[in-house]
């Protein structure tokens, strides 16, 4: 589940509401897909290259290939710890070129149980390709650090 707040500042750089809407899907189908802790169902929603940066550090993952090692480790401790999917809420959407947009808000992930398993601050840099909007590089930080719409 995503859910959207407006980041609009500048009008010249509007995003229209055809892509306020298709980023949105690629990301609730990027969280779906999450879910499901398969690495392999996460690929389509990266570029190629793309990286993730978080407290640990950054890793670059120039190919697919890349994307699935580096979240195979995390999926399995999820699974471990009773992960039952992410929500991504609070989502801000801001188009940065004609080809990129930032978008921040705060992925959640919940237990088999139903319960908060736990939350962070998420930030996409979302590169439009051929194959449609793709996750360029994703940020995790504290949850309390939200992007706010400006």
């Amino acid at each position: 589940m995503v859910t959207s707040g407006d980041c609009e500042g500048d009008t010249r750089m509007k995003l229209a509401n055809d892509e306020r809407a298709a980023v949105t899907k690629a990301l609730t189908d990027y969280y779906r897909a999450f879910s499901t802790l398969d690495a392999q169902a996460v690929l389509p929603y990266f570029h190629e290259p793309s990286q993730l940066v978080s407290p640990a550090g950054v890793v670059p993952t120039p190919t697919r290939a890349a994307v699935a090692a580096a979240f195979q480790p995390i999926m399995d401790g999820l699974r471990a710890r009773r992960f039952a999917k992410s929500e991504l809420i609070n989502l801000h959407l801001k188009r940065l070129s004609i080809s990129t947009v930032i978008a921040g808000g705060v992925a959640v992930r919940l237990k088999t149980d139903g319960h908060e398993l736990e939350r962070a601050g998420v930030v996409y840099l979302m590169q439009k390709a051929t194959a449609g909007w793709q996750i360029a590089t994703v940020v995790i930080h504290d949850a309390e650090e939200v992007l706010r719409p400006e």
